[in-house]
């Protein structure tokens, strides 16, 4: 079945009518228009995000960036094909050992170095516990344990090399000859193994200058002694122990004694089993001594020149094969020992990494001592002391490096942009290449120069501990910034670059590959055959194919290798062999350039330096005008972290960040930000306040400085975060003006003013404090009155008719008050039933001041001159038209000072006054506190529709059959409204209560002597009446010290006694204010008489004196009539119009109402209330 299934299938399959074909097609179609569209609206989209999208790319927001490195995908084996079975063998050799040292010398670089240079960083001495750096060197061992592997390795490639060139050159003459080598050269493979033994010696230099590492390994082995006394303690067993302790004598012999170098170049290089003969072929030893001249040559005419790209490198490179082929030959050319020595005059110190300085002089001196014995000493002593010079030369040419290089480099910069921005004119496009080229490549020589310049005279002045000066230190910088602004650059092209890259190695390949090419018509043309020509046919055609394809490191370095063997036999004339080498120089710069770019412009470094960050701040901050060159400083020290990651003394690399984050943002926050934003608040605070003239601003004379610069700056992006100056200036002045406005609310304008001038003057975006203008706070709360009424009614006076409290005195420049607005939002937020409280606590202290009271009025001088008063007016009433004469009032009140006064010099009387203005003040608070309730009450109530119909909430709840919680709700809801409806129609009579509490007490027969009080009110109001005079006289004085213009506390305190005493008639018949006016009157008709009389005198001083007078008793009568409308006003609180005997029986008529008729009727009227 499945058979024919299959057959149908295939029947259908094998006719094809094109329907399928036409479907496709329609797909295909509809495919690409979907792809057009959906392209068009991405562009739009990108359109409406970026309106600078173009070719320019920001160094700090880079989300994708580009790779340049070519990848080569085959392998040296597929890279090296030739019909020439041996000299493929040869070059692959080499090829792949050369490889190797790069390999190692990366890992070396990017892996070890930075381990043991960051040893020890991120941990503050202060902080550090104790242990802690056993821990750490704990941690280290592992890492110490693999470097010891590298090196090792290391020492196995040297030999391999070294092994490898002895048996090409064989002096042996019965041995066969691997090629024929009398003309070959080798040198990349020479350089490369320089490059490995200048590895080793890099290990050795950090390890030597590496203090923290050798007293941590130090403490460490002390620890691993004490562990070895008592294994048990650590719990580690003893077994485990030996085989450690050796690992670490390993390590300290191997890596810490500083003679990683020394045990390189010591090993044995013969190796008889394979028949390698190394220290007794002197062929091999002419070939190494040959090729060392011929590197040292290149360096020695280019080093210290403006045209240097890697010299100083080679150089290190040649000392290091220097000191190798003396230790496996043993011979020295003194010659060539004092030409490299010579060459430390010009260059005393090379940066290996980092801060790590070497010293080729002394490496010279220890390394090869059987030549230094040649020299004289003078010749040596006289390169130690060139370093001195050098850094003399240095520090002073530092200022007009800065400003040659800084020309060059902008010179340079505006070049590219020009370049870059031209469009390719089709008929010149080798030229416009060729430029590029060129242009590029002068970008890296001026980086590589700065980068020279500023490494070597930093780390020299650290090793050789030289102070270096400010000056020097800002130039420094300013290279620094310089660097950064070569890289910025080319990143910002990147686009362009990377494009023009691939063009511009095609077109250097082209050029090689016409130079190869016309020298391998040359070499076939030859007829002569033999196998040397077919070595370099061999090799040409190499180099050819190698260059046809991507710039790769391996392409490259085959190319090189190969034509080794094909420049011999004068393939190349002398004219093309130099334009040959040029074009390969650059084709290496070109294809590693952004490498080349990263590696040059890499200020890394400034992490040893990092002193020198304050004073760059400080300079930038003193010259605001090109501030923006702190975005290059902060990218410069960004540097070091990729290297700080493979820091492994710590458990985690992220603990070193931190604590470099925090280290430099707190020395930009001190010597920068801190400093910028008291300046700017100081300059605005100076701006709105010159009315005052505090100090010189003229800017002619003290200089001015824009401090706007730095917030035209962009964000400046350091670690995973982006600081703005102006954000964080601008959060600055708003804490500050908020915080210093909530204290001092009255300075809310000048706050304001200031705001409106930071963006006028600096353009900050300021925010709005929306503080009010002025407190609406609710005073003093009821409470905090409450508990301290006896202070309260002393420091505070009491006006009636405003019904407020204004404090006596204070140390402010505003005297607080308390009215009825604030009492009311104290008994909102309290409750009403703080109002009963309030007046607890003032009856318990008015029962206090009524002891006082009492006892006062109890005083024999004071009792026996009251009855003495009260018969004289009984006597005189009729002739006195029954009114209390003044002069007695007067009298009495002069009287009482003899009884003595305080130390404030005030009187009995005085004092007493105050007790009854102070029982006023008590009354009119709860006067004040009755109002409050009431205002609170209405304004709460406000939202009920009719107070005279609310309906019941809980019935109607009930009647719709709502749940229990609803009904609970409704019920509390009820008893509140129906509170609030009873507390604002009736509130409760306080002073009632008041004067019922006390008022059998006053009229009782035990205290009969407080019933001369109506007596002592007249000399009472007299005494009063004078201090209130004086009180409002200081009103207008300089010093206001107890100026007042109110105190209707003493009106209501007599007003409340009287009522207390019920004593209103007997006060009233004294006729006392009547008294007082007819005094007063009388006294002002003698003096219009004595006018009169005097007017015709034309005496001005007499007529002044009297205007006085009479002004004066003006005032008097006028204080005196305030007196009495007060008093009149406090009477009627308390019912003044009734007496005792008369309320007594308004109550008992109103009982017996009440009551109602015996049937039991229901009364109505008015009574029924």
């Amino acid at each position: 079945m499945a058979v024919e299934t299959m057959a149908h299938d295939w029947e259908f399959d094998r006719f094809d009518d094109g329907s399928q074909k036409i479907h496709t097609e329609v797909q295909i179609k509809k495919y690409s228009k979907f792809l057009e569209e959906y392209v068009s609206q991405l562009k739009g989209i990108e359109d409406a995000l970026d309106d600078s999208i173009g070719d320019v790319w920001d160094f700090t927001l880079d989300p994708i960036a580009l790779k340049l490195l070519p990848y080569e995908q085959s392998s040296v084996l597929e890279l090296i094909k030739t019909d020439n079975k041996v000299l493929n063998k040869v070059i692959t050799v080499y090829a792949a050992l050369c490889s190797e040292v790069k390999k190692l010398k990366y890992e070396a670089e990017t892996k070890f170095y930075n381990g043991l240079l960051y040893y020890g960083e991120g941990v503050s001495d202060t902080s550090v516990v104790e242990g802690e750096l056993q821990i750490q060197m704990g941690r280290f061992i592992s890492f110490l344990q693999e470097l010891s592997c590298f090196v090792s390795r290391c020492y196995e490639v040297v030999v391999s090399i070294v092994q490898q060139l002895a048996a090409l050159y064989n002096s042996n003459k019965t041995a066969t000859k691997i090629i024929e080598s009398s003309g070959v050269h080798f040198q990349t493979v020479y350089e490369h193994l320089g490059e490995l033994l200048v590895v080793l010696l890099t290990i050795d230099e950090i390890m030597e200058n590496h203090g923290t590492l050798k007293e941590h390994w130090k403490m460490y082995k002390r620890l691993l002694k004490s562990v070895h006394h008592n294994p048990g303690k650590f719990s580690i067993p003893e077994e485990k122990l030996k085989p450690f302790e050796k690992l670490l004598l390993k390590l300290e012999g191997q890596l810490l004694d500083g003679s990683v170098l020394q045990a390189c170049v010591e090993q044995k290089f013969d190796d008889p089993g394979d028949g390698v003969a190394v220290s007794k072929n002197t062929a091999f030893a002419e070939e190494f001594t040959l090729n060392i001249r011929n590197v040292f040559t290149n360096v020695e005419s280019k080093i210290g020149e403006p045209s240097e790209i890697d010299q100083r490198d080679k150089y290190a490179v040649v000392c290091a094969l220097y000191a190798l082929h003396f230790h496996i030959f043993r011979t020295v050319d003194k010659k060539f020992y004092k030409s490299l020595l010579d060459v430390c005059k010009k260059v005393p110190a090379i940066t290996l990494t980092a801060s790590i300085v070497w010293f080729p002089d002394n490496f010279l001196l220890t390394k090869i001592p059987a030549a230094a014995k040649l020299m004289d000493k003078k010749s040596l002593q006289g390169i130690k002391a060139q370093r001195d010079t050098y850094l003399q030369q240095r520090a002073q040419a530092l200022s007009k490096d800065v400003q040659s290089y800084y020309v060059f480099v902008t010179s340079w910069m505006m070049k590219m942009e020009s370049l870059l921005s031209k469009e390719h004119k089709s008929g010149k496009l080798a030229e416009d290449l060729n430029s590029r080229c060129n242009v590029f490549l002068q970008g890296i020589l001026y980086a590589y120069s700065i980068s020279t310049i500023i490494k070597t005279t930093m780390n020299m002045h650290m090793s050789m501990q030289r102070p270096m000066t400010k000056t020097s230190v800002k130039a420094l910088c300013r290279l620094v910034e310089l660097i950064k602004a070569v890289e910025h650059m080319f990143h910002r092209r990147s686009l362009v670059v990377a494009d023009s890259v691939s063009h511009i190695t095609l077109q250097l390949q082209s050029q090689a590959l016409n130079a190869i090419g016309n020298a391998k018509k040359r070499a076939i043309s030859d007829k002569k055959y033999s196998e040397q020509r077919l070595d370099v046919l061999s090799s040409l055609v190499l180099a050819e194919n190698a260059l046809s394809g991507p710039s790769t490191k391996e392409r490259r370095l085959v190319v090189s290798l190969a034509l080794c063997v094909g420049t011999q036999l004068k393939t190349f004339k002398d004219e093309e062999l130099l334009p040959l080498q040029l074009v390969l120089k650059k084709l290496d710069l070109i294809s590693e350039l952004s490498e080349r770019v990263k590696v040059q412009c890499d200020c890394s470094f400034l992490y040893w330096h990092r002193a020198v960050f304050p004073i760059y701040l400080d300079d930038v901050y003193d010259n605001a005008v090109d501030a923006a060159r702190i975005h290059y400083m902060f990218s410069a020290l960004r540097d070091s972290v990729p290297f700080m990651l493979h820091a492994k003394h710590m458990e985690s690399c992220d603990q070193l960040l931190q604590s470099y984050d925090k280290e430099i943002m707190d020395v930009f926050n001190e010597h920068l930000l801190d400093k910028l934003c008291k300046e700017i608040e100081k300059d605005l605070r100076l701006s709105v306040h010159t009315h005052l003239k505090l100090d010189d601003r003229n800017p002619f004379k003290v200089g001015m400085k824009d401090m706007a610069h730095f917030f035209s700056l962009k964000p400046i992006r350091f670690f995973n975060r982006f600081i703005d100056i102006k954000a964080c200036v601008t959060h600055y002045l708003d804490k500050t003006f908020y915080n210093l406005t909530t204290v001092a609310l009255h300075d809310w304008a000048t706050y304001s003013e200031m705001r409106n001038l930071a963006t006028q003057r600096y353009g900050l975006a300021m925010t709005e404090a929306h503080l009010p203008s002025q407190t609406l706070e609710q005073g003093l709360d009821v409470l905090e009155i409450m508990r301290n009424i006896h202070v309260f009614v002393s420091k505070y006076l009491y006006n009636l008719n405003n019904q407020i409290f204004i404090e006596k005195a204070s140390n402010n420049k505003h005297l607080n008050t308390i009215n009825i607005r604030h009492i009311a939002n104290s008994i909102r937020t309290h409750g009403t039933g703080i109002m009963n409280t309030t007046v607890n606590f003032t009856y318990q202290f008015l029962r206090k001041k009524f002891y006082i009271f009492s006892q006062f009025m109890y005083d024999e001088h004071i009792k026996s001159r009251l009855i003495k008063d009260i018969r004289f007016f009984r006597e005189t009433k009729d002739q006195s038209d029954q009114k209390y004469p003044f002069e007695r009032a007067e009298k009495f009140n002069r009287g009482i000072r003899k009884l003595g006064i305080t130390p404030e010099g005030q009187s009995y009387l005085d004092q007493f006054r105050q007790l009854i203005s102070q029982i006023g003040n008590a009354m009119g608070y709860v006067r004040m506190i009755r109002s409050g309730g009431l205002h609170c009450c209405s304004s709460a109530i406000r939202f009920v529709p009719d107070l005279e119909d609310i309906v019941n909430f809980e019935e109607l709840v009930k009647e719709e059959g709502l749940s229990e919680e609803t009904q609970k709700a409704a019920s509390v809801l009820d008893s509140v409204l129906g509170d609030l409806t009873s507390n604002s129609a009736e509130g409760t009579e306080y002073f009632k209560m008041l004067v019922d509490v006390f008022a059998p007490e006053f009229r009782s027969a035990k205290n009969m002597h407080l019933r001369n009080f109506y007596m002592i009110v007249p000399p009472l109001t007299v005494n009063f009446v004078e201090h209130s005079i004086s009180c409002k006289e200081k009103l207008n004085k300089k010093n206001k010290t107890g100026a007042a213009f109110t105190d209707d506390g003493f009106a209501m305190g007599v007003a409340y006694i009287l009522k207390l005493l019920d004593q209103y008639l007997e006060f009233d018949s004294l006729h006392w204010f009547q008294s007082v006016r007819d005094k007063y009157k009388k006294d002002m008709n003698a003096v219009v008489k004595e006018q009169n009389v005097h007017s015709a005198s034309q005496d001005e001083k007499l007529m002044q004196t009297m205007n006085l007078t009479q002004k004066r008793l003006d005032l008097y009568l006028q204080e005196f009539e305030l007196l009495y409308f007060s008093l009149s006003s406090a009477r009627i609180f308390f019912r003044a119009d009734k007496t005792a005997a008369e309320e007594t029986q308004e109550k008992k008529d109103a009982a017996d109402k009440v009551e109602g008729p015996s049937d039991g009727s229901t009364p109505t009227g008015p009574a029924s209330k």
